[in-house]
């Protein structure tokens, strides 16, 4: 019999494309914005986020695709294709995922909001009472803040800024100073909202909706007096957004960030995107003025800025058509009133978050504001929004003359102006900020506070430290899964402290205890824990690898991976998002499956099991699999030494993900995702983890799954 003829190592068969691996996890988020079991406003909320996912997709990817174009780039990706191959099935599929996505609001959503009483106002059918309120609301409020831009010679195309709503205007016949130019541009004010709620009375339903987009086009004749409208089109262009600052060149990156940053809105075009309506002629002129081809083209059967519809669930009292609301918990070790430095010095506490709170990090950097024993806090930041109230704790700490080191990422993408405002904030009250390393970003997340204690009646310093997969950010601990972990043991906090060394001084890297640091030991470390994995296997051992994160690409690690399967380790891979490895594929990786679990929580745990001959070796880390975390990134790999909270994890963490068949999706050998069908009762992890950590128990489905249940607390 024949024998399979398997791909080389350096065959891009034995890859996925990046690019097309992300359109498919945006293909998932749609199919919960499909899925009738999902309540209807969220299923609204789930549509938003596939816009806003596709506008980062193309102001990020396709523009660095277009960038290889321009530069008349031939290198291969991964998998193969040239640039101009990859651009074109980017664009087949992206072409296909936004029609599927206006189908689904305009035949489902749609109807099935206005059967709830929540109904959106078309033009065609306003009443002459509502056409009076929304004249008076036009000429009160709209009217003054347009600015109508005629195309002519002393006035020509306007700067469109990136993701802005705009109207193109056709007109005839000359205006009063003889000029008929037969265009003109309108751009909608970005102050105003996008979706305006009318009085009941005026719509006979409990919530009445117009969008300003039908406002404005109802009424844009007013703007050009004596004209005839000819046509009048919504547009809105996608710009490239991804920052140049070289790093090598600059003397001072935060004043060449705050120059840079304004541009981001007028980087080179890489989409258009019109209303349905739009003429051919004004279609093609558009595309003529931001330099793009009719591939670039997106037309839209509705308002082309979905993403603004994410507010409309806020405006809306219907629980009944939301999520159930829940509150996080308190791990078992902390209760209500507690001494955060006495509860860790009992045991470590790990915090599982959205299902516990967020809370107890909060309170360790308040308490160790106020503490008299605390001397110092050192922290660094990636996102934590505008308004954190972690901030105000350092704030408060530093002007209480606590030593206060932050290390602030100026580099978090669409983070950047947040983040210079959190940095001028700090020093202004004598903080030390440190904008950490040029050329690698800081998206290690860490918190150390430095408290002078008596032990024995002798005088010393204890070291508490928080390490965590996920940001510092209050808002998004709600809907990010995420662990992280409190703890004194003295060898960790010798090693955060060295990680703060490398970022605010200067010297060599020491080797950690406990710790794995990219650049430096993560990648080396988790290939030597892959092949011990191997070799395990190659002797006879049980050996097994399960890992969860939110992104799969970095190459030698797939091929340790595929060598792994080869050799007979069992590899269970949860991936919520882009993986470039191929699964199930004979003779080379028959022995790993994939799966994405895709609900009302946005996955975000980066979680590596090794089996290590029965020892089961528990790492937490910052960064997922990519060449940017390994490489060019300072991130924070740390184990979890307590045996009680290593099984949590691995329960938490991974064996409900493992069980999910309600909410995973298995990806087969080309790329493609099936839910995982459900023989039994259904078991999703997400709703589980509410149910045994948050208080949540009214659960609809079954939670019966055939493994341990799921062990809540600390």
């Amino acid at each position: 019999m024949n024998q399979p003829t398997l791909p080389r190592q350096t065959s891009p068969e034995r890859f996925l494309n990046r690019e097309l691996s992300f359109l498919a996890f945006n293909r998932r988020v749609l199919a919960q914005a499909a899925d009738a079991t999902v309540p209807l406003l969220e299923r609204l909320k789930f549509l938003c986020i596939v816009s806003s996912n596709m506008d980062e997709f193309f102001e990020i990817r396709v523009a660095g695709l277009k960038e290889q174009l321009k530069l008349g780039s031939t290198v291969p990706g991964n998998d193969g294709p040239l640039p101009q191959e990859a651009f074109r099935r980017v664009g087949v599929l992206a072409h296909t995922i936004i029609a599927e996505q206006y189908a689904l609001l305009n035949d489902e959503i749609l109807p099935a909001l206005a059967a709830e009483g929540i109904v959106f106002l078309r033009r065609n059918h306003w009443t002459p009472e509502q056409q009076e309120w929304i004249h008076d609301y036009f000429v009160r409020e709209v009217m003054p803040l347009l600015t109508p831009i005629g195309l002519d010679p002393s006035h020509p195309f306007p700067r469109v800024l990136n993701k802005s709503l705009n109207f193109a205007v056709e007109l005839d016949g000359p205006d009063a100073f003889g000029r008929s130019s037969g265009a003109a541009i309108v751009q909608a004010p970005r102050a105003l909202p996008r979706v305006i709620q009318l009085p009941g009375e005026l719509t006979g339903v409990d919530y009445g909706f117009v969008f300003l987009s039908s406002i404005l086009h109802q009424h844009v004749g007013e703007l050009f007096t004596g004209m005839d409208v000819l046509g009048c089109y919504q547009f809105r262009v996608t710009r490239n957004s991804d920052l140049f600052v070289d790093e090598e060149e600059i003397k001072n990156l935060r004043t060449a960030l705050q120059g840079e940053l304004p541009q981001r809105h007028f980087g080179d075009a890489v989409r258009l995107e019109v209303a349905d309506n739009c003429s051919n002629v004004m279609a093609n002129f558009l595309l003529q003025q931001f330099g793009l081809g009719a591939d670039d083209l997106y037309r839209a059967p509705g308002i082309v800025n979905l993403v603004r519809l994410m507010s409309v669930p806020d405006l809306i009292d219907r629980p009944d058509l939301k999520y159930q609301p829940f509150q996080p918990a308190l791990p078992k070790v902390l209760t209500k009133r507690f001494d955060i430095f006495e509860s860790i010095q009992k045991q470590d506490v790990l915090l599982h978050h959205p299902f516990q709170s967020f809370a107890p990090v909060i309170q360790l950097l308040e308490q160790a504001a106020d503490d008299p024993q605390v001397v110092a806090i050192k922290m660094t930041v990636y996102r934590t929004g505008t308004d954190s109230v972690l901030m105000e704790h350092l704030l408060r700490a530093a002007q209480k003359g606590k030593e206060v080191t932050v290390v602030v990422e100026l580099m978090a993408r669409f983070d950047e102006e947040a983040n210079l405002s959190i940095a001028a904030r700090l020093e202004e009250v004598g903080a030390h900020v440190v904008y950490g390393v040029v050329g690698y970003k800081t998206h290690a997340k860490m918190l150390m506070v430095l408290r002078r204690e008596n032990v024995n009646k002798k005088a010393v310093f204890r070291r508490y430290v928080h390490l965590s997969t996920g940001n510092y950010h209050p808002r998004t601990t709600r809907f990010y899964t995420d662990f992280g972990l409190l703890t004194c043991n003295s060898e960790i906090g010798d090693d955060v402290n060295e990680v703060f060394k490398q970022l605010t001084g200067l010297g060599k890297a020491r080797k950690l205890k406990h710790l794995w640091q990219a650049p430096f030991t993560l990648h080396a470390n988790m290939v030597a824990a892959i092949r011990a994995e191997i070799a395990a296997a190659q002797a006879g051992r049980k050996a097994k690898i399960v890992a969860k994160m939110n992104s799969l690409l970095e190459r030698q690690i797939i091929e340790a991976l595929y060598e792994a399967s080869c050799a007979g380790v069992e590899i269970e891979l949860i991936v919520r998002g882009v993986c470039a490895l191929r699964p199930g594929v004979k003779g080379m990786s028959e022995n790993i499956r994939v799966r994405s679990v895709v609900g009302r929580f946005l996955e975000h745990h980066r979680i590596f099991y090794f089996h290590a001959d029965g020892e089961e070796k528990i790492y937490l880390c910052s960064a997922d699999w990519m060449e940017r975390n390994f490489f060019r990134r300072i991130e924070t790999c740390f184990p979890i030494l307590d045996p009680r909270l290593k099984r949590r994890v691995i329960k938490e963490g991974l064996r409900v993900y493992l069980n999910d068949n309600a909410q995973a999706w298995e990806m087969d050998s080309n790329g493609e995702y099936s839910l995982r069908p459900s023989r039994r009762s259904r078991s999703p992890a997400q709703e589980i983890l509410l149910a045994e950590l948050s208080g949540v128990t009214t659960l609809d489905a079954g939670t019966d799954s055939g493994e341990e249940a799921v062990e809540a607390g600390s």
